[in-house]
């Protein structure tokens, strides 16, 4: 079989294959990115991808990581400290001494004498009045207030992105009751249509019509641009690189939990929510900074040790050099009786512990407010689900029955029209029952410690 090649189609020059080859290349490119699945995620699955890379959750873990390695034993002050030094020295003088008995003058010019040293120098603070281990408890505290703030950082970014993938449901969802909108607009726009060309329609009801259709599609047009920015805030989250990756969520619905007791979730909250417990970490940080301030009412022991060279040359005198080599050490004990400060960082200190316990009852006090009202709202949403769930079916209904008297002529454009925009209205509104009260169930959760239950 004999090839047909580009050049039996279209005569070869510069200027006419190049837009050819760069057409078939544009549509071969096309069609390899049409065989690519588009990514399916699950909540979990987001989750997962979102924990492992998101921007802020890493610099918290690293954040966690610097506080971890803060916690040695010579951070505290526990071990000694060990210095290493050289050094060298020189002086030009000229001397004049002149003898007692003799009264005789010796003047030397220019003498350069030389010393060169070098040596280990040993502290080691051995007692502080507890001070030293008072430091070595707070650094523990403080690596389990970072440890804290690592689990607040993720637990909301967890909560985040479970309300950002449930509004990309909604929007989803939204997407579809409006395109259902626009399919019963197309039809009736149809039917008016074929009414109008037989004379059995005004030109007021096509033209209605019309405007009820574009209408339509221009709400639907703009629910795609919501949930196309929905999509790149999950992106966004998630740290995908290709911030506006499409992909497939497999959640269609909004499952909202209607089985939360109050109780549990209180419960749950006094026991492990993270604001709290670096509340009470506060607490003992502020015990603590008493205790550094009692510190100085006892005595301190240190201990200091060196071991040196030192070499001498003279240019003049009896001796030409002299060298030295040995250890030194010693022992001071010491009390501090008074620096004139003690009293008042005393007083402060008392005072700090008693606001860290007022932060701390006054931070129970505003989880509760919010628990309390986020459980009103929680009930209240999911009783006007009941009830939207109701009003959903009965507008359905409504416009089975009104689409089939339209078609029939028995019904009058607007009202068939007020019959579709009621059911409208009514997917709405159990679709916004449904986000609340799964929003209602995220903060209930995040508040009760209990938000990464999701990942189960």
């Amino acid at each position: 079989m004999k090839s047909i090649s580009i050049k039996h189609i279209i005569p070869v020059t510069g200027r006419s294959i190049l837009p050819v080859i760069v057409l078939l290349l544009v549509q071969t490119l096309q069609a390899q990115q049409k065989q690519l699945p588009d990514k399916e995620y699950t909540l979990q699955e987001c989750l997962l991808y979102g924990l492992e890379n998101n921007y802020s959750v890493r610099i918290a873990r690293n954040d966690e990581q610097i506080v971890h390695n803060n916690v040695t034993l010579g951070n505290a002050g526990f071990l000694p400290t060990l210095n290493l030094s050289a050094g060298a020295n020189g002086s030009v003088d000229n001397t004049e001494t002149k003898m007692r008995e003799t009264g005789n003058t010796n003047k030397i010019t220019g003498n350069f004498d030389q010393t060169y040293n070098a040596g280990l120098t040993l502290n080691w603070t051995i007692f502080d009045g507890f001070r030293i281990l008072t430091n070595y408890e707070r650094l523990k505290e403080l690596e389990k207030i970072g440890e804290t703030n690592t689990r607040i950082a993720i637990e909301d970014f967890a909560a985040s992105i479970i309300s950002e993938y449930y509004n990309f449901v909604q929007q989803k969802i939204r997407l579809k009751n409006l395109h259902y909108a626009v399919t019963l607009s197309r039809e009736r726009l149809r039917i008016v249509e074929e009414r109008y060309n037989i004379g059995d329609f005004s030109r007021l009801d096509l033209l209605q019509a019309r405007v009820d259709f574009n209408e339509d599609n221009s709400k639907y047009m703009k629910q795609q641009e919501v949930l196309h920015t929905s999509r790149i805030r999950l992106n966004e989250m998630m740290a995908n690189p290709d911030v506006d990756e499409p992909f497939i969520i497999r959640d269609s619905l909004i499952d909202a939990n209607e089985t939360l007791v109050f109780q549990e979730l209180w419960n749950g909250a006094m026991e492990t929510n993270a604001y709290l417990l670096n509340a009470d970490r506060n607490n003992v940080l502020a015990a603590l900074d008493m205790k550094t301030v009692n510190a100085r009412n006892y005595p301190y022991l240190t201990l200091n040790s060196g071991y040196g060279y030192t070499f001498n040359k003279y240019e003049s005198g009896t001796y030409m050099n002299r060298q030295n080599l040995g250890l030194n050490f010693g022992v001071t004990l010491g009390f501090n009786i008074f620096d004139g400060n003690r009293a008042r960082e005393r007083k402060n200190a008392k005072i700090a512990i008693d606001n860290a316990q007022l932060q701390r009852e006054q931070l129970e006090q505003s989880l509760r407010a919010d628990l309390h009202n986020l459980w009103q709202a929680y009930l209240n949403n999911i009783a006007m689900l009941k009830l939207e769930r109701e009003n959903v079916v009965a507008a359905r209904e409504n416009v089975e029955i009104a689409m089939e008297r339209y078609m029939l002529g028995d019904l009058a454009g607007i009202e068939m029209r007020e019959a579709q925009k009621s059911l409208l209205d009514a997917e709405e509104r159990i679709l916004t029952a449904e986000y609340d009260t799964k929003l209602c169930e995220i903060s209930l959760l995040l508040i009760s410690g209990q938000i990464l239950t999701y990942l189960d």
